[in-house]
């Protein structure tokens, strides 16, 4: 068994190809082709497959790989847990996020972390809330940040409320009102952020509470465009506070009637008992930074 060979494997599957695997560990493609072949010898079955559209997992390497990815997260904690002993703050943290907390939290985190730290490194994934709940599940992120509620499996710390809010532009009649309806939404046309990558399903919990089914004429991932589908006058949304700080004078956010739709933002893993040391410093961070800013 060989922890090196793990990782090489590991690096070659994340990346999908032997020649870019070599890159990022600096190692010839002879080398990294020779450390899997050895790994297969030793199993006595395949453990990838080599095609024209890239290399993939065989069926058997799945289930090894599983055990695999265990072995280097242990090994990658226990490396910060003797660092720690020795009085050295060193360690890799992998977190799954999506674009509002990218754009609005974490730059300032990540540098008031890298002062304390400036030895730990912190590896971003973003994605959608399915593609982060599925991340924590294969343990490729340390934790993630999410929409809550999410699976009882996972551990979660609960962080802001944010409130949802409904978009027009301008030149919209219900511009005016201090507060909307769901009954002066009922046959406007909507924008629909989409629930598989986008904040849809946040969306549609609030529509779910008020019995309301909206005039849908377009689903789609990316917030920013919403806001420019709204923007032209092609309909109204309803999206979090957080996606909107930057949105263009000629569209404006008004608050939806009643006071308590808003989506709930955490974090979740596995175990943040039995997180590595590094991940447990950056969770800290989060949380005192979060408090610094109510």
């Amino acid at each position: 068994m060989s922890l090196v060979k793990f990782e090489i494997l590991k690096t070659v599957i994340d990346l999908g190809s032997i020649t870019r695997a070599g890159e990022r560990l600096n190692l010839t493609q002879s080398a990294i082709s020779h450390a899997v072949t050895s790994l297969e010898k030793e199993y006595g079955f395949s453990l990838l497959t080599r095609s024209r559209s890239g290399i993939k997992l065989t069926p058997n390497g799945r289930e090894v790989l599983l055990y695999i990815e265990e072995m280097l997260h242990t090994n990658e904690k226990m490396k910060q847990v003797i660092a720690e002993i020795n009085g050295l703050e060193i360690g890799t943290v992998t977190i799954g996020t999506f674009s509002s907390v990218s754009v609005q939290w974490l730059p300032d985190i990540i540098r008031t972390f890298k002062q304390q730290f400036p030895r730990i490194e912190v590896k971003l994934l973003e994605g959608g809330y399915q593609e982060i709940h599925q991340w924590i599940l294969n343990g490729d992120v340390d934790f993630g940040f999410v929409s809550l509620p999410i699976s009882e499996k996972f551990d979660v710390i609960t962080l802001k409320k944010d409130k949802m809010l409904c978009i027009l532009p301008q030149s919209h009649p219900l511009s005016q009102n201090d507060v909307v309806s769901f009954s002066d939404l009922r046959n406007e046309p909507f924008i629909m952020p989409m629930t598989k990558g986008g904040c849809g399903l946040d969306v549609r919990r609030v529509y779910k509470k008020h019995r309301f089914t909206p005039k849908t004429i377009f689903e789609l991932k990316d917030d920013q465009a919403i806001i420019s589908m709204v923007n032209n006058g092609l309909g109204v949304s309803i999206l979090p506070e957080m996606v909107l700080s930057n949105l263009p004078s000629t569209v404006l956010a008004v608050n939806i009637e009643g006071k308590e739709d808003y989506r709930l933002i955490g974090m979740a893993a596995h175990s943040f008992q039995r997180a590595a040391p590094a991940t447990q410093k950056f969770i800290k961070c989060v949380e005192n930074w979060i408090k610094e800013q109510e």
